[in-house]
């Protein structure tokens, strides 16, 4: 799979543009605050219906503007995928080639990307949150199911927590908010296990390859202890519950445990361990993801270079297969060095105005 078009109108401080770029190696340059990381978010925006950086759409409009619209173009081994998203007057929609979709969700998929910017050392050093939206981002683009019952717990558990707020809630309406939650809960918690498993082999295998270290290993870590199923849990702990007027206890509380040598990589990897892991793990992502669907993403690569030294670099770039297509954006100049004799086309970005080299 590869981008062959990505148009963005009034989007963030880009003007209009029309960016076409090659199946491989595609290097954004320009100076700081030029609009390069505003171009990378508008294909995750598109393709995800999410941002990076805010849950605001009315942040994403061009100062002065009601409203942005971009479009996606990816070839596929199959076939083509148009995917639009248009924001006006604080309504939002998408369309799949042409159709509108009722469901923001139906677009998960349809194009895959992998992106990664030093923020993301957060999956390493933040906290269980970061790490959960992860999970979730990933495995909703790659197993509907997942999806399906992410948005089923997410309802429940909503409701749920709408109940507990109450004076005093009624045990009998728990019980049945306790029996629309556990299903797509216990659905959620196979498929992360199934997920982190698979993960953690890509990705030790990738530190050792960006890292030439050894020892980074992934773990599930259920908020269930194993000796008692969620229905149980949650009868358990309704007291609790009900004392704090949320729900305690479940898959919203999971997390990921990230090891380097044997230790937490949160409170003991140096910050270089703790970037080479993050790396890894999206490395990792790219594999799973050409594993689950046959293709491979698109990766993006946010001002990454400059976190990494030459022998990091090269590491990465060598490791990627020559299939994947690869966004990148830097201010530096000099690329011979850390990008090694692959080729690569680039382009400019000058004040939201992007020119091919």
């Amino acid at each position: 799979m590869w981008l062959s078009q990505l148009t963005c109108r009034r989007f963030r401080c880009l003007e209009e543009i029309n960016f076409e770029p090659e199946p491989g190696l595609n290097i954004i340059h320009g100076d700081n605050a030029q609009g390069k990381t505003s171009l990378l978010e508008a294909l995750l925006y598109v393709c995800t219906a999410r941002s990076h950086r805010t849950l605001h759409e009315r942040e994403l409009t061009r100062h002065g503007e009601e409203g942005y619209s971009i479009t996606a173009r990816a070839e596929r081994s199959d076939r083509v995928v148009d995917l639009e998203a248009h924001y006006w007057q604080k309504a939002k929609r998408f369309k799949i080639n042409g159709v509108p979709q009722t469901r923001i969700s139906d677009i998960l998929g349809r194009i895959n990307t992998v992106f990664f910017s030093p923020e993301d050392v957060g999956l390493i050093k933040g906290s269980a949150t970061i790490r959960r939206r992860f999970l979730d981002m990933e495995l909703s683009q790659i197993n509907p199911r997942y999806l399906t019952a992410l948005q089923q717990y997410r309802q429940a558990l909503k409701q749920r927590n709408s109940l507990l707020k109450q004076f005093r809630p009624d045990p009998t309406l728990l019980e049945v908010w306790d029996a629309q939650l556990v299903p797509p809960g216990e659905i959620l918690m196979e498929e992360r296990a199934k997920f982190v498993a698979e993960l953690s082999l890509q990705a030790t295998d990738a530190y050792e390859r960006i890292a030439a270290a050894e020892g980074l290993t992934l773990g599930y870590a259920p908020d269930l202890d194993g000796q008692e199923d969620f229905g149980s849990l949650l009868a358990r702990t309704r007291d609790t519950d009900i004392r704090r007027k949320q729900t305690t206890r479940g898959p919203h509380r999971d997390d990921i445990d990230i090891q380097i040598a044997g230790k937490s990589a949160r409170v003991f990897g140096s910050q270089g361990q703790q970037k080479s892991a993050a790396l890894a793990l999206k490395l990792a992502e790219i594999a799973l993801i050409q594993e689950q669907t046959g293709e491979y993403p698109i990766l993006m690569l946010d001002e990454v270079l400059a976190e990494l030294d030459a022998h990091r670099a090269q590491h990465l770039f060598e490791s990627l297969a020559d299939k994947v297509q690869c966004l990148v954006t830097t201010t530096e100049r000099e690329l011979t060095e850390k990008i090694g004799s692959r080729p690569y086309r680039r382009y400019q970005m000058i004040r939201g105005q992007l020119e091919a080299h």
